[in-house]
This record gives structure tokens, C-alpha cells and sequence, in this order.
């Protein structure tokens, strides 16, 4: 559940089995991080997950709330790959501002399709499918 702080605001991202722990701070840097403004498992994000198409994507929901240079988020994410890890991280930022200012934020964030949660998850493995999840069962020749 979503918390709010007197330093921080504090929510949770999911996506596939990926978990991120945000924290957002009302400073442009993260505490104890040199003018980073989002930090991930305490390295920069730029360096946590590279390139244009990240950097867009873990900015956009500063972006949509304008708050790109008010705020700094710290965020500790574990399981699944690099990309569920990122769309959780966009996920658990989004949830976080909208705790923040509800009346501002929410509407904004909701728009935008940042609130909902990516329910699609790995389907298990069948038995007979030869490995797969959705195979056919194989078939004799004769």
C-alpha cells in the first residue's frame, strides 16, 4: 500500500515478477546520491537501464505531472528481466506521485495509462507440450 512521509512518499510497481519500492523526494536530487535524480539499486538510473528508449520511459511520468525538475525518486527493484524491471519502476513512480497530490496528479497519470497495472504474467509450462506452454501434444505418424 502507498504511504506518505514528511521526506518522502513511498509506493509499490509490479509487472511479470518484477517489484519495484519507490520513494519519492520533493528535493531535485536524491538524498545521498550526486545530482541524480532517479536512482536504482543505488546506481543512476541512466546507467541502470540504458538508452533513449528507457530514459523516456522512467521520465514519463514527471513528465505528464511537470514535475521532471522538482523531484527525485530512489527505487529498489528486484525480479523478472531489465524491461519488467523498468515497466515496474514506471509503474510504482506513477503510484507514488498520484499518493502525492491526488487532486493534481491522478487525473493526469490516469490519462496517460501510467496507474494500470500490466497483469500479463508467463503462462506455466504443460505436461505432454514438449516444454512449452501452448505446443501442441505431438502426434505419431502411424
Amino acid at each position: 500500500m502507498a504511504k506518505s512521509n514528511p521526506t518522502y512518499t513511498y509506493a509499490v510497481g509490479r509487472r511479470k515478477t518484477a517489484n519495484a519500492r519507490v520513494r519519492i523526494y520533493k528535493t531535485p536530487s536524491v538524498p545521498g546520491m550526486d545530482k541524480a535524480q532517479l536512482s536504482v539499486n543505488g546506481k543512476n538510473a541512466e546507467v541502470y537501464f540504458p538508452g533513449e528508449t528507457a530514459k523516456a520511459s522512467y521520465r514519463k511520468p514527471f513528465v505528464v505531472t511537470g514535475t521532471l525538475t522538482k523531484m527525485s525518486a530512489s527505487v529498489v527493484v528486484e525480479g523478472s528481466g531489465k524491461m519488467g524491471q523498468l515497466d515496474a519502476t514506471v509503474h510504482g513512480i506513477a503510484r507514488a506521485l498520484a499518493v502525492l497530490d491526488r487532486d493534481a496528479y491522478r487525473s493526469l497519470l490516469k490519462s496517460a495509462g501510467l496507474l494500470t497495472r500490466d497483469a500479463r504474467k508467463r503462462q506455466r509450462r504443460m505436461v505432454g507440450t514438449g516444454g512449452k506452454a501452448r505446443r501442441a501434444k505431438q502426434s505419431p505418424k502411424r
